[in-house]
C-alpha cells in the first residue's frame, strides 16, 4: 500500500499534548513532531494511529475523532495529513522506536514532552519557530476550542 498520507496522533491530557522530538542523523537537527505515520495494510485509519502511538510512544490510545484533515506539505512525503485526537488508556510515555528501516535509518526517537496547550510560551525555541510543528499545533488548539488569546 503506498503511503501517501500521514495519520498521526494529537494525544492529550490535562490540557497538554505529547510531542516526540527526532534526533535527524545526517544534519544533527532535533525537531519535535506529533507522533504519526503511515498506513498498513489491512488497517483503517484509526488503528494506524493506535499503532504508530504506541509504537513512538509505548503508550495505548483510545481515538475520538479526526481534528484536522488538509493537505500535506510541499515537497513532502505525505500528500494529506490525518491529525486525530487521541485519550491515553495506558502505559507511561517514553520514546519509542521507527521500525521502518528507511526511516531508523535516519532518525531516532530521543524523547517526549508534554506541551501546555492553553500557554505556548512554555513551548520552547525548537517548537515556536518549527515551521510544520507550530501551525499544526495552533490548528489543534484551534479545533479544541483553546482560546488563542489566552
Amino acid at each position: 500500500m503506498g503511503r501517501t498520507t500521514r495519520y498521526q496522533g494529537a494525544i492529550v491530557r490535562n490540557d497538554r499534548i505529547l510531542l516526540i522530538n527526532h534526533h535527524e542523523y545526517a544534519s544533527g537537527r532535533d525537531y519535535w513532531v506529533i507522533p504519526g505515520g503511515g498506513r498498513e495494510d489491512g488497517e483503517t485509519e484509526e488503528e494506524s494511529v493506535i499503532r504508530e502511538v504506541r509504537e513512538e510512544t509505548h503508550l495505548n490510545v483510545t481515538v475520538k475523532q479526526l481534528l484536522v484533515d488538509e493537505p500535506g506539505y510541499p515537497g513532502g512525503v505525505y500528500q494529506r495529513l490525518k491529525t486525530y485526537l487521541c485519550i491515553p488508556m495506558a502505559g507511561e510515555a517514553y520514546p519509542g522506536y521507527e521500525p521502518e528501516f528507511e526511516a531508523a535509518e535516519g532518525y531516532a526517537i530521543t524523547e517526549v514532552g508534554w506541551f501546555d496547550l492553553r500557554n505556548e510560551a512554555t513551548w520552547g525555541e525548537k517548537v515556536v519557530t518549527d515551521p510544520f510543528t507550530y501551525p499544526l499545533l495552533q490548528r489543534i488548539r484551534v479545533a479544541l476550542g483553546y482560546n488563542m488569546d489566552q
